[in-house]
């Protein structure tokens, strides 16, 4: 039977908002959107400033009719094309991720979007509800959650290989904020990201704490439903939240720990997950990506790798490469990407499709709900619940 790519007849089309030349994020959402064929970047807008959008969209490499000036333009251009967009994807700064979804949403596009979604749980409520009014499909870049053995975590969780899960563990760790950067010469993208206004509630979860929690509840197969936090800074005199540390409560019954830090001197990009159920523990680290470790009480500890034989095929297809052979996230992103296009040809053609654990809008409310708990625990000194999603439909 042909696969529904080559019934489908044509990659799904994407538009980009932001990350022109210069912008790592760009590169790696336009080359892992383009990775498995599935999607073509037709159309940009690269930058706020119109010149520059228009210039940048040219230097790689887009028709120079379809690199726009701005959002408003490529949405309402791209939408009266017969050859128009199916999506956009979104990697600007924080404060305009909202905005710029429910304008796309609105103009009839699927949508896939940097963390954080938006600025705050309300927002992320209002795009959940226009997300499941309008059909269509939206996903979010927590790329961690779709490297293949983080995906056998979780499926080993859900099979029950551990049992009832206990503990959780979890920590991203970064040194980037551990120097005074407010104080000399800094990169242009300090200037948002150092302004509460533009980067969110707080900076360090905004970041990579939601990361750092999407991955949690992903591979524990639980949301989190209270939380005690402290959130601040590590270096002395920052007005913004570098550091915040919590006791986990799931709604399965787990406890855990949280610990998401940028003032971590020394880290590069240190992601530890580890889980303990009643039978045995897991453990994973984005040093060591390709492999799993899997501990069961009384039993040798087990090595497992991406790539091994006797994976599930769902855990398999998720990777590219023979065992040993590195992988990294970029083909994590485009794990994301081509789940997403998977999932709309299913639609369009009308065929039957397993629905694809990317991450979708109602994991990034439920982060932006988890963000909040931390927030108001610190304020009060006292446990905080996470706020429930609301009812489909309400």
């Amino acid at each position: 039977m042909p696969s529904l790519r080559a019934r489908f007849a044509r990659p799904l089309r994407l538009a980009v908002i932001g990350g022109g030349p210069g912008a790592w994020i760009g590169d790696m959402h336009r080359s892992a959107a383009e990775l498995d064929g599935n999607w073509k970047v037709v159309a940009g807008v690269l930058s706020s400033q119109p010149q520059r959008s228009q210039d940048a969209g040219v230097a790689v490499g887009l028709d120079p009719a379809r690199c726009y000036r701005d959002v408003a333009e490529l949405l309402a251009q791209e939408r009266a094309r017969d050859d128009g967009a199916d999506a956009v994807a979104i990697m600007t700064p924080n404060d305009t991720h909202y905005p710029y979804s429910a304008a796309a949403l609105d103009a009839g596009f699927d949508v896939v979007c940097d963390k954080p979604v938006t600025r705050d749980f309300g927002q992320a409520c209002a795009l959940l509800r226009q997300v499941e009014q309008s059909g269509r499909l939206f996903a979010i870049t927590h790329g961690y959650s779709a490297y293949p053995m983080v995906r056998h975590a979780r499926h080993l969780v859900r099979a029950g290989v551990l049992g009832d899960i206990r503990l959780v563990q979890v920590e991203y760790l970064q040194g980037g904020l551990a120097t005074r950067v407010e104080d000399g010469p800094r990169a242009p993208r300090f200037d948002w990201l150092l302004d509460p206004r533009r980067s969110g509630l707080a900076l360090v979860m905004d970041a990579i704490g939601c990361h750092a929690h999407h991955l949690a509840c992903f591979v524990a197969d639980q949301r989190i439903g209270r939380v005690s936090a402290d959130v601040g800074a590590l270096m002395p005199g920052r007005t913004v939240t570098d550091h915040v540390s919590a006791l986990l409560e799931f709604h399965g019954g787990a406890r855990g720990t949280f610990t998401a830090t940028q003032a971590a001197a020394g880290a590069e990009n240190d992601i530890r997950l580890r889980l303990f159920g009643e039978k045995g523990s897991l453990e994973w680290s984005h040093r060591s990506a390709s492999y799993l470790q899997l501990s069961i009480q009384g039993e040798a500890t087990r090595l497992l790798g991406r790539g091994d034989v006797f994976l599930p095929p769902e855990v398999l297809s998720a990777g590219r490469t023979p065992r040993g052979h590195p992988e990294g996230l970029r083909e994590a992103f485009a794990n994301i990407y081509s789940e997403m296009a998977h999932e709309r040809m299913a639609l369009a053609l009308g065929e039957p499709f397993t629905q694809a654990p990317y991450p979708r809008i109602a994991d990034g409310a439920h982060t932006m709900a988890f963000i909040e708990a931390c927030i108001a625990s610190h304020a009060n000194g006292r446990w905080a619940d996470v706020a429930a999603l609301p009812v489909a439909g309400s």
